[in-house]
């Protein structure tokens, strides 16, 4: 079997190599900390247990043709919302597409397993960029050593790997440097807009920031080789153009994304602070791990070439000063409140701020290749780049971020490092050097990966991977699942925010940079509750709601058992029915669509078109029988303790408690389990609580564990009866046949229907009914009825999607201009001269 002919290049060699070590050391580390799926440890941490899993999930339903909705439409997430702008952000990296080879049950190792492929992959281009930089004949095993140090790179095996799509972002800037290298000499325009576009449809973010990193890798090129001012603006012009037309192409999927960013609820927003320099310092150093410093681990034998640059007699002087003093502008840029925006597109990011971080530790591998490219760096500059290091580690001493193993790690790797460039030098064991730097590298990276990944489980909130919760949860949804004539929502007691996309169902739980404004705001005056302040929505366990949902069936499961602030848990697996109305229903003529109430339940009634509530007079007094003083005309203010609410329910009411902002337990009675009220303004709100039945005098026992609020008007006693006369009246004048697809609802009314067809889902901005913009009826989507109408044709295509077709493709007719134009200039010229 012949050797592939990129293989049998030295850089292919190297590409290829740098990326099975980085692969390899990435698995060696995870295995050291025990995590999955090496493991028991489980490696769904925040947005990976929450976010991408699940997302991945839902991806692996679409390719199998078994998602309810489509690339336009999401029927299982919020009880209806847009996909394309979740798809860009999340999920159109071309490496996604591997979840479809696994089995469904183990998305969680197949979202590792392209983990790994995108870190590799970032390996492999980071050691081609710098061979295309400079071809350094002899010195390719440098390369791979420093493109593994980079796809190694702090940034890499701390954060980035429990948020893939910031993987992308790794492999853009070595390819996009590559596409500017083109442009600079004016070589595969085609490929380099390519290129470009491949690094912006699979993950804008980070490709922006790629993008302005290798802006100033090409302004040092530009300036650094020779050539006239005219062939620098010449290049300077292709340049330009091959990142227009390469951000043109991706138009279709950049446009929406950016729209559904604009229509999101608004996130947290962090005031910018700029890191300690200690901790900036340690972050440099192996075995180091902070949420709010910048990743800047690179391996010490990377950091020893960057360093020695400055004193490489063997470099021309200007390149010994022009690479690390942009290593330092870029290193303050992170620091410093303008360009912080700047790098993150003007919005400081709610959690990690230095997510640029991968830019820096790029310029560094660049500033390190520099320095062996031209020759290897004499006892002079080794010296000179070793004090640099150790004056670095020095100054990280004060910080709390270096640990016990921090100072072992960093002395072996500067020692291993130092005798390598000593050895190979002298010109002999160049065996030998390979093994310690390469072993330097691995040992270093490894280790500081498995820090990390036990750091992480400290710090953030994690989530158990798939397995028997998931399994019997996804059963019970399964059997209960009779889309679209009525929804099934997995239900409250959820192990992810986003639960439907793994379990299946039609549930109203959604969490998503995208989650619409409309959507919180409606779940809001409805009672739902919320996490992430306001962007992670959880399903309303409410029979009034469910009603206006048409939630027919919903999953009752125990708490979760992975979560260590959840009380044990012995209820079994059930699944409630309710009768509700179809999807499509009519409200009269006429029918208002005013402002909400401040009462949820009172909310409740608007969208269901009828009184089923009784709101009584509450009174509220602490252990000691102690009235509870208000804290405003609406609300009563509490602190950690016990509570008694008392109010009056008429006979056969079931009683609702709303408490957004309770953190504690309640309990109808003195006797049974009492239930989690999770509340704590603006972060979480709690939703509005089943009770159970209560008539005459009722008394709510609430334990509040942290200050908070109480409204006035918290409890809602339902009357079953006056909620099935709602229900009947409105499956009666509702739809007849409801037909559902990845783009709209069709839905056929009874002859003489009149007045608002509204249908059950929220009325974020892309519908359109037959043929109009569709109105809001009550933050739902709604079509007024013409006269003898019969039909209901709904339709959804996500804002953005026409302008950004359009633009992708005057790109393409462009691009193809550009292409064919050395082919039309040659045939020119050979006719002219025949």
């Amino acid at each position: 079997m012949r050797t592939p002919s990129l293989l049998r290049s030295p850089r292919g060699r190297s590409a290829a190599l740098a990326a099975l070590l980085s692969v390899a050391t990435v698995c060696a580390g995870d295995t050291a900390a025990g995590s999955f799926p090496f493991g028991p440890r489980t490696r769904s941490v925040n947005d990976l247990g929450n976010q991408f899993v699940p997302f991945h999930t839902h991806l692996w339903d679409l390719l199998h043709g078994r998602a309810d909705g489509g690339l336009l439409l999401n029927w299982q997430s919020g009880y209806g919302t847009s996909f394309l702008p979740d798809l860009g952000t999340y999920l159109t990296s071309p490496f996604a597409l591997l979840v479809g080879v696994f089995p469904r049950d183990r998305v969680d190792l197949a979202v590792y397993v392209i983990t790994l492929v995108k870190t590799g992959a970032a390996a492999a281009a980071m050691a081609w960029l710098l061979t295309a930089l400079r071809r350094g004949r002899g010195r390719e095993w440098a390369a791979l050593v420093l493109g593994a140090s980079y796809a190694l790179c702090g940034w890499s095996v701390t954060e980035a790997v429990y948020n893939p799509m910031w993987l992308d972002g790794l492999i853009a800037f070595p390819l996009l440097c590559l596409a500017g290298e083109w442009a600079r000499t004016g070589r595969r325009p085609v490929l380099g807009t390519l290129l470009v576009t491949l690094a912006w449809v699979s993950n804008f973010y980070t490709a922006y920031m790629a993008t302005l990193g290798a802006a100033l890798v090409l302004a040092v090129r530009l300036l650094m080789e020779d050539g006239s001012r005219r062939e620098r603006v010449r290049g300077l012009g292709r340049a330009a153009r091959t990142v227009a037309l390469g951000i043109g192409l991706a138009a279709p999927v950049l446009v929406p994304v950016f729209l559904g960013t604009r229509h999101a609820y608004p996130g947290w927003t962090r005031p910018f602070a700029p890191a300690a320099w200690p901790d900036a310092a340690a972050r440099l150093l192996p075995a180091t791990y902070g949420f709010f410093s910048p990743a800047l681990f690179l391996g010490t034998g990377s950091l020893l070439l960057a360093c020695a640059l400055a004193f490489h007699r063997g470099v021309p002087r200007a390149e010994r000063w022009v690479w690390p003093g942009l290593v330092a502008l870029v290193a303050l840029s992170l620091q410093w409140r303008p360009t912080h925006l700047l790098w993150h597109a003007f919005a400081t990011p709610n959690g990690s701020p230095f997510r640029q971080t991968f830019v820096l530790s790029g310029l560094v591998v660049i500033a390190a290749w520099t320095a062996v490219a031209r020759g290897w760096p004499d006892r002079r500059a080794l010296l000179g780049g070793a004090g640099v290091v150790v004056l670095i580690a020095a100054g990280a001493a004060p910080s709390d971020l270096v640990t016990r193993w921090t100072y072992p790690l960093f002395a072996a790797g500067l020692l291993a490092a130092l005798c390598a460039l000593a050895l190979v030098r002298g010109g002999r064991f160049a065996v030998l050097a390979a093994v310690l730097l390469v072993g330097a590298q691995a040992g270093q990276a490894a280790a500081t990966t498995a820090y990390a990944d036990r750091q992480r489980l400290k710090q953030l909130d994690d989530y158990a991977p798939w397995g028997e919760r998931g399994r019997v949860e996804a059963e019970a949804v399964a059997g209960a699942d009779d889309w679209p004539r009525h929804r099934t929502d997995p239900g409250l007691e959820q192990s992810t925010a986003n639960d439907p996309l793994t379990v299946g169902g039609q549930g109203g739980a959604y969490y998503s940079s995208h989650t619409p404004d409309v959507t919180t705001r409606t779940f809001l005056a409805l009672g739902a509750g919320w996490t992430s302040r306001g962007r992670a929505l959880r399903s309303p366990d409410n029979p009034v709601t469910d009603a206006v949902f048409s939630v027919g069936a919903r999953v009752h499961m125990p708490r979760d058992p992975h979560q260590v602030w959840n009380r044990p848990d012995a209820r079994p697996v059930t699944v409630t029915r309710q009768d509700v109305p179809p999807l499509v229903t009519v409200r009269p003529p006429g029918a208002a669509a005013s402002g909400w109430e401040r009462s949820p339940f009172r909310n409740q009634e608007r969208l269901l078109g009828a009184r089923v509530y009784t709101l009584p007079a509450t009174a509220l007094r602490s252990g000691d029988g102690t009235p509870a003083a208000d804290r405003n005309a609406h609300a009563y203010a509490v602190e950690p303790g016990a509570y008694t609410l008392s109010a009056s329910c008429p006979a056969g009411s079931r009683v609702f408690l709303w408490t957004p902002d309770l953190f504690g337990t309640a309990l109808l009675g003195t006797a049974g389990d009492p239930q989690d009220v999770r509340g704590d303004l603006p972060a979480r709100r709690a939703g509005i609580l089943p009770l159970g039945p209560g008539s005459g005098r009722i008394a709510v026992a609430l334990r509040v564990e942290r200050p908070g609020t109480v409204p006035h008007d918290s409890v809602g006693c339902l009357a079953p009866d006056r909620l099935a006369s709602a229900v009947a009246g409105l499956k009666r004048t509702g739809a007849t046949r409801v037909t559902v697809s990845g783009s709209g609802v069709r839905a056929q009314l009874p002859a003489g229907a009149r007045g608002v067809a509204v249908l059950a889902a929220p009325r974020i901005a892309g519908w359109t009914c037959d043929g109009r913009p569709a109105g809001s009826y009550h933050g739902l989507v709604a079509a007024p009825l013409t006269e003898g109408r019969t039909t209901v044709d709904c339709a959804f295509r996500p804002p953005g999607l026409r302008a950004g077709t359009a633009t992708g493709a005057a790109a393409l007719v462009t691009l193809l201009a550009v292409a064919c134009t050395p082919l039309v200039r040659n045939r020119v010229r050979r006719r002219a001269r025949s």
